[in-house]
């Protein structure tokens, strides 16, 4: 909703959209990503800028931040977005850019998850960042997140520093009123040739590593005066710094308080926290996840309350601060009961069926980052493991070289086709060079599911919408020297079970690539199957891969949600009795 006052634009937008549109104003020319909830929808919502902003979806986040860092040596100003765990994967370019410093402005979006509402940990951005000396800067809501951005790239270049802006699942999903300016066209800067400051071979770097520390510190020194760190004064019995999404829930529990609010939290401000600390008579330290900013102050004598009494798991909110803070029990209205829903993958979705026929067979499968990764809980449960992109391939090569090749089997890696290009290609590279054996399944279902199906570098289609070259899957991987390339239709499960029987008996590294699109990327109208009660046996053969639209009638026959099915056909594979037909017609 756009509200129009004089010449001022106001529109309220999701802090992703913020950052988009920061970024615009900014005079930003070039971004790259990897989609990662939460921060998927900065690069989707920077396409509407795309006659103004080069956007990508990049294989993974390390290529994305070279593009990024490529772009501002040449002179304009660029930005990669990655949500946590990805910055572990950009950390290697990270950590050398941090010596190397900028032309142009950099800027690194990081969205932190406390909570783990869509992740595997909780890393702080915060503790990557002091260990490569990369400034930091963390907006509270919208309206910051689209100033912060053009705040961070005006001290990129002031300071010669790549920045990170740190963001959380809250801010990246909350939505906030701001105000729309126009975009500043920011002079592209020149090259010029500077071997010193851009070619890091150790004699180059020990010059830098004193140049940044030099830097860091000038920085530190105008972090006491930014406007971004302000003094919030009012009752001084209670003193509060805090930062980001905390600040929101600060200023709801304790309205009285002073408040120290950073903008910038690396490098800190220590005199305007020492100034600050001296006036009031207790100080707390409200902070998400690890104590970063605690640790700190309490290493200059400054006395601080923080982690004694708040958690490092999870989400804040204003009633914890209140209990902890106050003592304040709070007696909270129960919320109605609702069913249990545990995760479940869609009806349709082509994995059920890969998972089913893989425990039908007994077999173990080392997962990967991805819808897929819902193969671990009933009633499938086949997935054992799940660690980061692109391991699943890489631990399976470990357990057939700790154990042999008779251990592995019953065993299978899976992993989605985004996931590969991401970071399994170099793994399954691995496992032909070290003479590994195993079978890799690509669950290729044409898209970056998890996220909210964005394209990739195998369907043919960029992040603007523009159609390119498709990279082959089967190709790359006989390329990489795998001589067993199987593609099997998912739903053809009696083809599928002979494959795997066939592939994982082989003393040597085997692909099946199971071919079917996610079923939500076809909107068109499908066909329904339904199921008659007079034929049905109660066998429960086509319950057992757990599809959401296959219920139980009183009597115990199956019937089949019409508005619920997708018409992939999986139940009626499984049924031996024909009580389950194919009807005509069916729902969007």
């Amino acid at each position: 909703m756009d509200y129009k006052m004089g010449d001022i634009q106001r529109t309220i937008m999701l802090g992703n959209e913020a950052i988009a549109r920061g970024a615009y104003e900014a005079g930003v020319k070039v971004s790259a990503a990897y989609p990662g909830t939460p921060s998927t929808e900065i690069s989707e919502a920077l396409v509407q800028y795309k006659d103004a902003v080069y956007a990508e979806w990049s294989p993974n986040e390390k290529v994305a931040t070279e593009v990024a860092i490529g772009a501002s040596i040449a002179g304009v100003r660029a930005m990669a977005c990655m949500k946590h765990v990805g910055l572990n994967v950009a950390s290697d370019p990270m950590y050398t850019v941090s010596y190397m410093g900028v032309n142009a402005g950099l800027l690194l979006v990081v969205a932190d998850d406390p909570g783990l509402y869509s992740s595997q940990n909780e890393q702080d951005t915060r503790m990557v960042a002091r260990a490569a000396q990369v400034p930091v800067v963390e907006p509270s809501d919208s309206a910051e997140a689209k100033d912060f951005v053009k705040i961070a790239y005006e001290l990129s270049e002031q300071f010669d520093r790549p920045f990170i802006m740190r963001t959380t699942t809250r801010l990246a999903h909350s939505q906030g009123m701001l105000e729309l300016k126009p975009r500043e066209e920011v002079a592209d800067k020149e090259y010029v040739k500077d071997i010193r400051k851009t070619v890091m071979m150790p004699g180059n770097a020990k010059g830098r590593h004193v140049e940044i520390e030099k830097r860091n510190l000038e920085l530190a020194e105008a972090a006491n005066t930014l406007s971004i760190n302000r003094v919030e004064m009012n009752d001084t019995k209670i003193g509060v710094i805090t930062s980001g999404i905390p600040y929101m829930y600060v200023k709801e529990a304790l309205p009285d308080a002073s408040v120290l609010k950073l903008g910038m939290v690396n490098p800190l401000p220590k005199k305007l926290i020492a100034d600050f600390a001296s006036k009031v008579d207790t100080l707390y330290i409200v902070e998400e996840l690890d104590p970063v900013i605690e640790e700190q102050v309490k290493s200059w004598g400054i006395q601080c309350i923080g982690k004694e009494i708040f958690t490092v798991q999870g989400e804040y909110s204003a009633n914890m601060l209140r209990t902890a803070i106050l003592g304040e029990k709070l007696e909270l209205a129960k919320p109605a009961a609702a069913p249990m829903r545990p995760p479940i993958l869609c009806p349709g979705c082509p994995h059920r069926s890969a998972y089913y026929v893989l425990n039908k067979l007994k077999m173990h499968a080392a997962g990967d980052i991805g819808c897929y990764t819902l193969g671990a809980v009933a009633p499938l449960s086949v997935v054992d493991t799940t660690i980061c992109m692109g391991a699943s391939i890489s631990s399976l090569h470990g357990m057939e070289k700790a154990k042999g090749k008779e251990y592995i089997k019953n065993w299978v890696a899976v992993i989605g086709d985004s996931t590969f290009l991401h970071t399994g290609v170099n793994s399954l590279m691995n496992m032909i060079y070290n003479k590994s054996t195993g079978t890799v399944m690509i669950l290729d279902n044409s898209t970056t599911g998890m996220t909210g199906h964005q394209d990739h570098a195998a369907t043919g289609k960029t992040l603007q919408g523009d159609p390119t070259n498709a990279v082959c899957i089967p190709d790359l991987c006989r390329a990489l020297g795998v001589k067993n390339v199987v593609e099997v239709n998912v739903f053809d499960i009696a083809l599928l079970e002979k494959t795997i029987r066939e592939e994982t008996a082989k003393d040597e590294v085997s692909v099946i690539i199971t071919k079917s699109p996610c079923v939500l990327l076809d909107k068109s109208k499908k066909p329904l199957y339904t199921a008659h009660a007079d034929k049905c046996k109660k066998c429960g053969m086509c319950m057992k891969p757990g599809c959401p639209a296959m219920t139980k009638r009183e009597d115990g026959t199956i019937l089949i949600d019409d508005t619920m099915c997708t018409g992939c056909g999986l139940c009626k594979s499984l049924c031996k009795f024909d009580a389950i037909e194919l009807v005509s017609g069916g729902a969007k």
